[in-house]
């Protein structure tokens, strides 16, 4: 199989991945099949020996010395290191082995030699910004000062478009590390432990010697994958371990001409998780160029706000129709449920440990191990919760973007903001919401069909109007001008511009005017391979503005906007009442109306039909109340209740289903 793409005019090459299961497998020697639980057996064997391996390395190079030098990309003779992190960690000498006694063979250990090389090489950004944050401390750790901001942000390497939560999280932990030990962290290294190893199989550091996949000839949907793993925990010898052939359906998201690279196997409620990796030819997207754009909003209970704008040839944007909303609120108000619900169970656990004082005999041990399985379920429950809120409102997203046609997503940059200001509860949620994985995934959906996904400033975008630019007034509701709120939002100049409509409307108007008039300062991250729209310029912000466009579909339409109180209408002279008499009841449900109020094919009768009342039932009279005592002492009979009848003390002759329907079976005797 050839492991080359071929590409066309104007199309590159993209490598996703896609989500597949393991079901069985067959030894290739004696064709014995594998059910799923017994596969599981088997690869979790390999895994626990990655994983030790892998272990030992992090524990062996977690120091600064050492992830200095592998994140420096040269050897200690000068020469490049390659990329993939099992060479390297080769090249720098960082060797393991398996346990004594056990055998396994190169390609195993080459798989924990890049587990361990890809965490060490994460963790360097994570070092030279806490030792930056270390340099730079401030007087005040809670609150900086303008120029604490500004020296910690030079210090930091592209820190001048690092978010600020970012800064403000690492100087936590270090301020938490502080009061527990009475000092400042050396480095990163005394402030984290080592990092835990997945008990993972990474297949792609491996050869044909160790792992193999193949597309089926018959059928496209259908691969082969090809490893050899042990028969034993603890192999002894080259005789335990065995090629074992698993057949894999492809998921239809992979297409029938794209590459496949060796996956990674992961197990997870003891099923093998395939993630299968996979190159195939997509559009080419650009930085420049674009006539029709979706810009987005980010909101709170409205997730995302969207909408199309055009950029004509004389210079001028109008907007393609009135937007679109992805409301998650039911979604979002879940996960803060979940939230509460774990930080209760996180609290009942820790006070049960305080209980429990490392006495593994202690009666409550029992409580404490059913607490970390409700903790790790609710914790399941939020991943699972988050991955689908972000795949769905990425699939809206760039839905809504094929079908307005567009070339760029523009997405507004939320990264340093900041939940404050808005009450505890609003904060939090705020802060909870799965923004970042959602633009992540709308990124790789939208590289499927040639989109390019580019983010702006954020500034201005919801306080100035997308006409005019002039600040907007926020108010409650449409029909309430003067309730401050932020929903609503109005122009102030109600003479010229007079525009008005929902808040998330006007900013992903702005956005996609600031994305379409700024696109000739679209630059790729280097870090991250983003594209994005650091700074906004006055003079070509001054051209990011909506013009409204002729309504000619529908010209004899009246306007009709609230502009004055609403005309009284007269009241009824009488209630609407039947001009026709009811149709006799029957002694069961029917089509027609019965006479009363009770509907047809009712179930169970009104309230007043259950009162023991006859037809000459009426109210005794009252007594004479004696000085001093209160009208409540009045004598009122049983079932004169409000709602019994239309007056309190007069009732209804009974309705006739009250009447019980005469019984003529119950003399009849039996048929036999």
């Amino acid at each position: 199989m050839s492991r080359k793409l071929p590409l066309g005019e104007g199309e590159t090459a993209r490598t996703a991945c896609a989500r597949g299961l393991l079901r069985t497998g067959v030894v290739e020697k004696t064709g014995e099949v594998l059910p799923a639980a017994v596969l599981a057996q088997r690869v979790g064997w390999a895994a626990d020996l990655v994983c030790g391996m892998a272990a030992e390395l992090l524990a062996e190079h977690w120091n600064a010395a050492d992830v200095q030098g592998l994140a420096s990309g040269e050897d200690p003779g000068g020469r490049k290191l390659p990329s993939n992190a099992w060479m390297a960690l080769r090249r720098l000498g960082w060797t393991a082995a398996p346990a004594r006694g056990v055998r396994a063979n190169d390609r195993i250990v080459r798989m924990a030699q890049e587990q361990a090389g890809r965490a060490l090489r994460s963790v360097h950004w994570r070092a030279e910004l806490t030792s930056a944050v270390l340099r730079t401390w401030p007087g005040d750790p809670g609150k900086r000062t303008p120029e604490e901001w500004d020296r910690v942000r030079e210090t930091v390497h592209g820190g001048r478009h690092l978010p600020s939560s970012v800064i403000r999280s690492r100087t936590r932990q270090i301020t938490a590390f502080t009061q527990k030990h009475g000092r400042l962290p050396a480095d990163v290294f005394e402030l984290e432990a080592p990092p835990r190893a997945a008990r993972m199989l990474l297949l792609s550091a491996c050869d044909s010697q160790q792992a193999t996949i193949e597309r089926g000839e018959d059928d496209p949907h259908r691969a082969l994958l090809r490893l050899q793993l042990p028969i034993r925990p603890d192999p002894r010898s080259y005789r335990d371990w065995t090629w074992v052939a698993c057949p894999v359906t492809l998921p239809p998201t992979i297409p029938p001409g794209a590459v496949l690279h060796l996956p990674t196997l992961r197990l997870a409620g003891g099923k093998v998780r395939a993630d299968l990796a996979y190159t195939h030819a997509v559009p080419k997207t650009s930085r420049t160029g674009h006539t029709v754009a979706l810009g987005v909003d980010w909101g709170l209970n409205t997730l995302l706000s969207a909408g199309a704008a055009r950029l004509h040839d004389d210079g001028h944007i109008t907007a393609l129709g009135h937007g679109a909303q992805f409301r998650a609120a039911g979604i979002l108000a879940k996960q803060h449920r979940l939230r509460r619900l774990s930080e209760h169970l996180h609290a009942k656990a820790e006070h049960i440990e305080r209980l429990i004082d490392a006495d593994e005999q202690h009666e409550l041990s029992g409580r404490r191990e059913v607490l970390q399985d409700e903790v790790r379920f609710v914790s399941d429950r939020r991943s699972n919760l988050n991955d689908a809120l972000a795949r769905a409102a990425a699939r809206w997203t760039v839905d809504q973007a094929i079908a307005a046609k567009a070339t760029v997503i523009y997405l507004e940059d939320l990264r340093s903001i900041e939940a404050k200001g808005m009450g505890r509860s609003t904060n939090t949620r705020l802060s909870q919401t799965v923004r970042g994985q959602i633009a992540d995934r709308i990124r790789h959906l939208a590289a499927e069909a040639g989109i390019a996904v580019v983010t702006v400033p954020p500034r201005n975008t919801s306080r100035h109007c997308p006409r005019c630019l002039i600040p907007l007034w926020h108010r409650k509701a449409p029909d309430r001008p003067t309730a401050p709120g932020w929903k609503w939002a109005l122009c102030r100049d109600r003479a010229g511009c007079g525009w008005q409509g929902d808040r998330d409307h006007g900013a992903w108007q702005r956005i996609a005017a600031r994305g379409l008039t700024h696109q000739t300062r679209t630059v790729t991250d280097r870090a991250t391979g983003q594209m994005v729209i650091r700074t906004v310029v006055d003079t070509l912000e001054t051209q990011a503005v909506i013009t409204p466009t002729t309504q000619t579909s529908n010209p004899s339409r009246a306007d009709r906007s609230k502009t004055a109180p609403t005309r009284r209408k007269p009241t009824r002279p009488a209630p609407r009442r039947r001009r026709a008499p009811s149709p006799t009841g029957p002694s069961g449900p029917a089509s027609k109306r019965p006479e009363g109020h009770a509907p047809p094919g009712r179930k169970t009768l009104p309230r007043a039909a259950h009162r023991h009342q006859g037809v000459t039932t009426i109210s005794t009279p009252s007594p004479r109340l004696r000085p001093g005592e209160p009208p409540s002492r009045r004598h009122r009979p049983r079932g004169a209740a409000l709602g019994a009848g239309f007056h309190l003390h007069a009732h209804a002759t009974p309705p006739r289903w009250d009447d019980p329907t005469p019984d003529t079976m119950s003399d009849m005797g039996s048929p036999s």
